[in-house]
């Protein structure tokens, strides 16, 4: 294995000094996302600047079979983006500028490190947006949303990543570079051949770099208004939910919040929220003014036949902002109450919603770790957050078994394990439940398709049939981890 000064030497000949980091301290910074108790710095960090300088990184590390991560912000919460021991962090950090707008077609071609929220605000003065809008809009770059198939609030109507974007350019292993969809700014509704852009978006960086993305571009709604519903039971709230889908309203988007999620995002915000409800739903309508008041009434309606105790219309634009700034900062106001916290990330059928938020309390209470419930429930996407303190001895394996416990529960309903954040190390196990030993196995034949030597993000998200045969003999992880090289904290 080569040393240190021999991999800035190779590596040098595809990018400039400046854009190697290889210094132990400046390494940490790449050592994890946000899953951070899942930690391990590579051995090199490579900041391309440039589509020729990615391929070329690529080619040196096919050539000398070097494990390859790409990253784009680190915002992830599955450890998509963890290093491996052996391998380098490709980072698109410094591919981050808008390309072209063509507003005629509603379409921009950007590059991977662009960030989510950058690409509305460059729109803008256009009367346009991009819809996609997971809560790290702000610092979460494009190319990892399609890694992962982010979401977000306004995916109920408008749809996942995937339902975003019209290509991608995608460097392979081998440093050749790919046009995936269709023909760039021809914006057309299909294309002939396999659709390979719905198997990138959402492969985790296991099938090559994304390093440019063309996104459709939708007119900024008319009018957009929002509903609070206030609950004194969490299965009020959910068969609201399921009523306001019933009727036939899609909102722009339908999220709930626990008592234990109200109270940590109302201390930290400030947004207005109602401390003592059991739950509380959030609801935006937009289109029109007349459609989002004729809507508005009708939801107020359906809360109040499910049982909502109250309800609130944000009053203005202002007050509409300060009601998502609560929902959206709901992740980070957990560390204002707990030491840690664990985001899980599954989806059931919104039928189910009722009895599996029991379920997690009923769990929550046999395992003694709190529960702070915060989801996208227009399409039954779960994230409960398991509060704990990874100080204690013990605590962090006991919370990663409740989170298998959580995510077999969706996996019972008829759900899935994962809605937005991927798989990455953190629900590599339950992979070995949610599909077959045969599927796994053809994952990993179309796997070696693009990377015969798995090089690109090896270990993630794929678990290997050996692998899936001991996970299931133990049942749960019983602490053990995911890899036997991680450093844990």
């Amino acid at each position: 294995m080569m040393n240190t000064g021999q991999l800035v030497q190779l590596f040098r000949q595809a990018v400039a000094a400046q854009s190697i980091i290889s210094e132990k301290t400046s390494l940490r910074v790449y050592e994890s996302d946000g899953l951070s108790a899942y930690r391990q710095p590579p051995r090199l960090v490579v900041l391309p600047e440039s589509i020729a300088e990615v391929q070329g990184v690529m080619a040196i590390c096919q050539k000398h079979a070097i494990p390859v991560v790409s990253r784009g912000a680190g915002t992830g919460l599955s450890g998509g983006a963890l290093p491996h021991k052996d391998g380098i962090v490709v980072s698109l950090a410094k591919m981050n500028q808008m390309l072209a707008i063509d507003p005629l077609n509603r379409i921009a071609r950007v590059q991977s490190g662009m960030r989510n929220l950058a690409i509305s605000e460059a729109v803008e003065s256009l009367g346009l947006y991009y819809a996609p809008d997971p809560s790290s809009q702000i610092a979460c770059t494009i190319g990892g949303n399609v890694a992962e198939n982010a979401g977000g609030v306004h995916c109920l109507k408008y749809g996942l990543t995937l339902h975003n974007i019209v290509s991608l350019k995608v460097a392979t292993m081998e440093g050749e570079l790919i046009d995936i969809g269709a023909n760039r700014f021809a914006n057309c509704l299909d294309w002939p051949g396999f659709d390979l852009l719905s198997l990138m978006i959402g492969s985790e960086g296991m099938l090559g770099i994304v390093v440019e993305v063309t996104v459709k571009l939708l007119p900024i709604p008319e009018c957009a208004k929002v509903i609070m519903g206030i609950f004194d039971s969490v299965k009020n709230a959910g068969d609201s939910v399921a009523g306001i889908i019933g009727s036939g309203i899609i909102p722009a988007g339908i999220e709930m919040m626990d008592n234990l999620a109200i109270r940590a995002a109302e201390d930290f915000v400030g947004a207005g929220y109602p401390v003592a409800a059991k739950a509380m739903l959030l609801c935006e309508l937009d289109g029109t003014e007349p459609e989002a008041d004729d809507q508005i009434r009708q939801v107020e309606t359906l809360f109040r036949d499910n049982g909502a105790i109250n309800t609130r219309v944000a009053k203005d634009e202002q007050e509409r902002a300060l009601f998502w700034s609560g929902r959206k900062a709901a992740f980070p106001a957990m560390g204002r109450i707990s030491p840690d916290y664990y985001c899980i990330d599954g989806t059931i059928p919104r039928r189910s919603l009722g009895h599996v938020l029991t379920e997690i309390n009923n769990l929550s209470e046999k395992y003694q770790l709190r529960v702070a419930n915060v989801f996208h429930a227009g399409d039954g996407n779960l994230h409960p957050l398991i509060l704990y303190d990874g100080n204690i001895p013990g605590e962090l394996n006991k919370t990663e078994e409740l989170g298998s416990k959580i995510l077999q529960l969706c996996i019972d309903v008829g759900g899935t394990i994962t809605g937005e954040h991927g798989v990455g190390v953190e629900k590599i196990g339950e992979m070995c439940i949610q599909f077959s030993d045969h599927e796994r196995e053809q994952f990993h034949r179309i796997r070696q398709c693009f990377d015969p030597k798995s090089l690109l993000n090896p270990g993630k998200a794929i678990p290997s049939l050996a692998r899936c045969a001991e996970h299931n003999a133990m049942h749960v992880h019983h602490g053990q981890l995911p890899f036997p090289q991680l450093e844990r904290f």
